[in-house]
């Protein structure tokens, strides 16, 4: 019997250090995977041209199929990143009204069924891929739909001395429950849903909603673990006007004071020397290889204010401030709509299809802005030398052997620009239209006339 139990343990220690020594299986994981390939051609920041996608306007349908059918037309631009506003369900309280504010996320970890589904997201975000283009889409982090699943744990969300809880303070935001970033597991859980995206949809970035009213903190963490994912470079741009979006790790933040400038100059005649003083003033107050997002609109500009046509004085007026807005060295932004001169506003939470049939001449024109743009470095990485003047934004842009000249009148009047003595009787070539041009001392520009010039 003693014999028998010595062979039993025997064959038990053999079989157990059998198994410990047999390949044992993988953990399972049930977190999101990488769907698709890694898109490669993701611009290096200061080379982004960015569009913004109003999903609702942008299609007779308002889904991602009107997105992908209009792809070969938004590449014909110039445009290298897309950023498509939320996607997400949309909540039941409905303060904005009509489909109410996609900025009311509903689940952060599904499509809104309004535009379509997962693999048509996928297929987007490929067809994109396809055309050299990234996708970004834009992040809602400091609140949710009141019907958000999250809603569960009210640990998770901002609350009064009374325990209920509360919109984000400030704000008539009535759609929306401000969330609690001193709850650990809600950061994570936020997290968690930003990488889905990332791996999910395989998608490029975030454009994140209202950066300043979460705190600096979590944006460190959150970026800190998307840029820890493998294979991948992503965008990070920052609806924010502080510097520490950029101690957090965001590439780009807005650039709000240069857009109120520009307005003065167009609608209060301040001096157009003022746009180089506050372009000079916002990049002195980002870390160096920081950016900031210029724009004649977006989404809440044209909903909310005037489009450019409106608030810049027609479509000349709108071209001449894009002009300005796109040379600056700075990222530019394009909004839906703006390219075809929409003269009305343009909500967000109803559903109005933009014409694309308006202004075919006005597109033409972004078109071969853009193509300039994208020709030399002098507009990403040259110097800007900037001219005084009241009514004529005049500056050089150079890099390397590459100068060009950009001259643009901001007034509604022919305005006479007396030369800086560096550039009086030169030869330039038109950059938009190749044709030769020849400097005195003086141009006349007509109202909101504008010349890009280009070194002989």
């Amino acid at each position: 019997m003693m014999m028998k139990k010595i062979c039993f343990m025997a064959c038990m220690l053999l079989a157990c250090g059998s198994e410990d020594n047999a390949p044992q299986p993988e953990p399972v994981d049930d977190g999101p995977k990488q769907y698709g390939v890694p898109f490669a051609g993701v611009p290096d920041p200061q080379n982004i041209v960015l569009y913004e996608v109003n999903l609702r306007a942008f299609s007779q349908a308002g889904n991602f199929q009107g997105v992908i059918d209009r792809l070969d037309k938004i590449k014909a631009l110039g445009i290298n990143t897309l950023w498509l506003m939320p996607i997400f369900p949309v909540g039941q309280v409905r303060s904005a009204g009509g489909l109410g504010s996609p900025y009311s996320v509903k689940n952060y970890l599904e499509v809104n069924a309004e535009f379509g589904n997962l693999d048509k997201l996928r297929e987007l975000v490929q067809k994109a891929h396809d055309r050299n283009i990234a996708v970004i889409l834009d992040w809602v982090a400091n609140h949710t739909a009141w019907d958000n699943p999250w809603m569960q744990n009210k640990s998770w969300y901002t609350q009064n001395a009374a325990g209920e809880i509360i919109i984000p303070p400030g704000t008539n935001w009535n759609d929306v429950a401000e969330l609690n970033y001193d709850n650990a597991d809600m950061r994570k859980a936020m997290i968690a849903a930003m990488k889905y995206w990332v791996l999910e949809a395989n998608v490029d970035g975030f454009r994140c909603d209202a950066v300043d009213f979460v705190p600096t903190d979590f944006w460190k963490q959150a970026l800190d673990e998307l840029k820890a994912i493998k294979g991948r470079k992503l965008i990070y741009l920052a609806e924010g006007g502080k510097a520490d979006n950029f101690t957090a790790g965001f590439q780009m933040n807005y650039a709000w004071d240069f857009y109120t400038n520009l307005k003065q100059v167009y609608r209060d005649g301040k001096a157009a020397t003022s746009i180089f003083t506050t372009h000079q003033a916002e990049y002195n107050s980002i870390p160096a290889g920081a950016h900031k997002l210029r724009y004649t609109t977006n989404h809440d500009v044209s909903a909310y204010e005037e489009t450019p046509v409106a608030l810049f004085h027609g479509n000349d007026g709108a071209l001449s401030a894009s002009v300005i807005t796109i040379f600056t060295s700075a990222v530019p932004l394009l909004y839906s709509s703006q390219e075809v001169g929409q003269e009305t506003n343009l909500p967000f939470f109803t559903r109005n299809p933009i014409d694309w049939t308006a202004n075919p001449s006005m597109q033409q024109q972004y078109e071969k802005l853009f193509a300039v743009y994208h020709a030399s470095p002098a507009f990403t990485t040259g110097t800007l030398t900037s001219f005084t003047h009241n009514d004529i934004a005049a500056f050089k842009r150079t890099s390397g052997s590459d100068e060009y000249l950009v001259l643009v009148n901001t007034r509604n009047t022919t305005i006479t620009y007396p030369l800086d003595a560096t550039v009086q009787n030169t030869t330039w070539t038109n950059a938009l239209t190749s044709t030769p041009v020849t400097l005195t001392t003086t141009v006349a520009l007509a109202p909101y006339q504008y010349l890009v010039l280009k070194a002989a």
